[in-house]
């Protein structure tokens, strides 16, 4: 496979995948055709250092993000962040990468949420010397097509992902499954099952 090569194109994408959802894989697959990545790695985050309120039980992301991007071509699920002890931080992963593929190129793909929160991340200068920033771009009216997020630093070197428009947030899905509505239409094939058959978010 590509990553042999002294040039191996490898993407990052994290979240709390709490649930994944059809965005999350539409900006997979969007990161892998775009990109001509060799390897997409799939990141459900650990201690996120971020995150006010305590996600789900790390088995249960780990497995629903296996289940979500099990048909994205060159998408592998990394469970590193969840194992790793203490708070999660992007940098920490991105070093471990470059270590275990020191000739490689990464790319770190993101959602316009997380882009402009970057000057907030440990040691975020560090993030943009090891890899190029990709963030993912909706359709609007009001924007360019290539038009990167307000507040993004200077020195980024960034790419847009061009994604089709949608609304999806975990948020809204753990939010219908405790109000006992239907979330088929939001999640990859197989999540709204096991999401029922472990009763997860039921009490949101």
């Amino acid at each position: 496979m590509g990553l042999t090569a002294a040039h191996a194109r490898i993407g990052m994408f994290g979240g709390a995948f709490d649930p994944p959802h059809i965005a999350h894989v539409a900006l997979a697959q969007a990161a892998v055709e775009q990109l001509q990545l060799d390897e997409l790695r799939v990141f459900p985050t650990g201690n996120a250092w971020h995150k006010a309120n305590a996600a789900s039980a790390a088995e249960h992301r780990l497995a629903m993000a296996r289940i979500a991007f099990a048909a994205t071509p060159r998408a592998v699920v990394d469970p590193r962040e969840i194992q790793r002890a203490g708070p999660t931080y992007t940098i920490d992963t991105l070093r471990e990468l470059r270590n275990e593929h020191p000739a490689a190129q990464l790319f770190l793909v993101m959602g316009e949420d997380q882009a402009v929160s970057l000057t907030r991340w440990r040691e975020w200068r560090a993030v943009l010397q090891l890899a190029t920033l990709c963030v993912a771009a909706r359709p609007d009216a009001k924007a360019h097509a290539d038009q990167l997020p307000e507040g993004m630093p200077a020195e980024a070197q960034c790419r847009v992902l061009h994604l089709p428009q949608m609304p999806e947030s975990a948020t809204e899905v753990r939010a219908r499954v405790a109000g006992r509505q239907a979330i088929g239409h939001l999640v990859p094939p197989g999540i709204a099952s096991y999401i029922d058959s472990h009763h997860l978010y039921e009490d949101h």
